[in-house]
Order: structure tokens, then C-alpha cells, then sequence
């Protein structure tokens, strides 16, 4: 499906890079198809032409007639600027992907002001190595055949969901920012393992090891998350017995106040960005 469309990267950053990186690893457009574009930086273009075989231009020699698909991947504070410069030069079949925060397609379509195909794209850091959890919310202009465009060309990093853009803020607290929440446990199991005699660099391999066992077998059973946790908990056993150390200690409240607190976070920042740009 995206075998002869061109995709045009706004931005040249670690993201656009990540997901370069994965569209070329899965040869899913071919990488001539595939042009990054920045203000000015042109050595940071010839890197990624380098690396990965794909077109690089300035803004000022990009012909925007070319692109498919156009993916904003600056900083959310030139978000502005970068849809200022292209609005009057945008078809009706080109769509626009964002991978800002706090950028809503709200924003992009009245900014654009032209009923133009918008996607509020959210990955998650496991980007860099074809393991996100991504997120996409339709803007109300976007036809079927454009999200599902945005659905193959995004697998390319990792896994695609379909959201309601009022769900985006929950989806940062579970899956933007839940990376974060899996190294912090395995701190304290690498920092518990060394105070106890164990080697750190050992404990951290048998910790990741676990939670990617654990999130494969979620993934590739039915059961229910309290349902397998019954099935490895004996009664009186070990499981058991850290279990009740973890209610005891908040550990199931804290994880809840996690992804509250970074929802409602992201939440704030949205309205912040939205203050600022108008």
C-alpha cells in the first residue's frame, strides 16, 4: 500500500530517526521514497543520508508536491511555524502525522485551515529498537485509507492503536511514559540484588528477562492480568508473600497514581502549548 508513496519527514531529530530507522529495516517504503527535511542543518541531513540511504533537504529545496504523507517530527515550539509553511501548499490527498506532544488535531486543522487529513501520532521511546506501543487519533477530515497508511507505516516501529484523541493523555500515562516505570522497578531489583550479594549486572539481566517473559505471555494469552498472576501464586509461597509486601508498601496504588499523575501531566502540558501558540 505505501510501496509508491513518498513520505516527507519535517524535523531530523532522534524521533524522525527512530522511525527512518524502522521504515527502512522493514523495507516498508523504499528508502528514495523517504525524504527528511530540516531548516538548515545540512550535515545532520548528509548523517541520515549516510545511515540510511534516504534524501535529505533543507526546507528551502523541498517541493512539497512530492510528499504523500507528511510527518511533523520538530520540537512542539516550532509546530507553529512548520504548518505555517507548508498550509498553502497542501493538497487534498496529502496527510499530515504528528509526532509532537500536546499538539492536538484540533490545533493542526484550524491552524492549516484548509479540511486537510491530520493524525496525532504518539510513540513511545521503544521506537529505537521496533518495540513502541503507538498511539493515533484521526483528525475529522481523514479518510479510512489514510489511518490505515498511518497504521502499516507506523508498525514499522512497533505496535499501533487506534484512539480517540480525548484518550491520548491516558494512553502518554500507560504507554509514554510506562518505559520509565518498568526502569524504575528494575533499579530497585538491580539495586536490592547488589545489597544483597548478588551481582548488579546479573540481576539486571534476570530482571529483564522476567518482564519480557511476563509481557509475552500476556500477549500471547487470554487470560486476564489478575488471572495470571493467581496462577503463580501459590498459597503460603514466595509470590505470595511479596505480593503482600507490595499492598502492603502502595505498590498497586502507586502504579495507578503513576499513570494518573503523568495523564494528567500531559493534560496540563497540552493546555500550556495551547496558551502559548495563541
Amino acid at each position: 500500500m505505501l510501496a509508491n508513496k513518498t513520505v516527507v519527514f519535517l524535523g531530523a531529530g532522534s524521533m524522525a530517526e527512530a522511525m527512518i530507522s524502522g521504515m527502512v529495516e522493514a523495507d516498508i517504503v523504499p528508502r528514495e521514497q523517504i525524504i527528511v527535511s530540516n531548516r538548515s542543518n545540512k550535515e545532520r541531513l548528509k548523517e541520515l543520508n549516510g545511515k540510511y540511504g534516504v534524501r535529505g533537504l533543507t526546507r528551502e529545496e523541498l517541493a512539497c508536491e512530492e510528499a504523500d504523507l507528511f510527518i511533523l517530527a520538530m520540537k512542539p515550539k516550532d509546530a507553529e511555524a512548520a504548518l505555517d509553511s507548508i498550509k498553502d501548499e497542501l493538497q487534498p490527498h496529502q496527510a499530515l502525522l504528528s509526532v509532537l506532544a500536546g499538539i492536538t488535531t484540533d490545533y493542526m486543522e484550524e491552524r492549516l485551515g484548509t479540511g486537510n487529513q491530520v493524525i496525532r501520532v504518539m510513540p513511545n521511546t521503544s521506537s529505537m529498537i521496533g518495540e513502541s506501543a503507538t498511539a493515533i487519533a484521526p483528525g475529522k477530515y481523514t479518510r479510512m485509507d489514510t489511518v490505515m497508511d498511518a497504521k502499516e507505516l507506523l508498525r514499522s516501529i512497533g505496535e499501533v492503536f487506534v484512539l480517540e484523541e480525548d484518550q491520548m493523555d491516558l494512553f502518554t500515562g500507560i504507554a509514554g511514559s510506562g518505559p520509565a516505570y518498568f526502569y524504575y522497578l528494575m533499579e530497585h531489583i538491580e539495586k536490592t540484588a547488589k545489597e544483597n550479594g548478588m551481582d548488579p549486572e546479573a540481576a539486571r539481566k534476570m530482571g529483564a528477562q522476567t518482564i519480557l517473559g511476563a509481557a509475552k505471555m500476556m500477549l500471547s494469552q487470554e487470560d486476564s492480568p489478575e488471572e495470571l498472576r493467581k496462577k503463580v501464586t501459590s498459597p503460603n509461597g514466595t509470590t505470595q508473600a511479596g505480593l503482600e509486601a507490595l499492598h502492603e508498601y502502595g505498590g498497586g496504588e502507586a502504579i495507578s497514581q503513576a499513570v494518573k499523575s503523568a495523564a494528567n501531566r500531559s493534560r496540563e502540558l497540552s493546555e500550556q502549548l495551547k496558551k502559548a501558540m495563541v
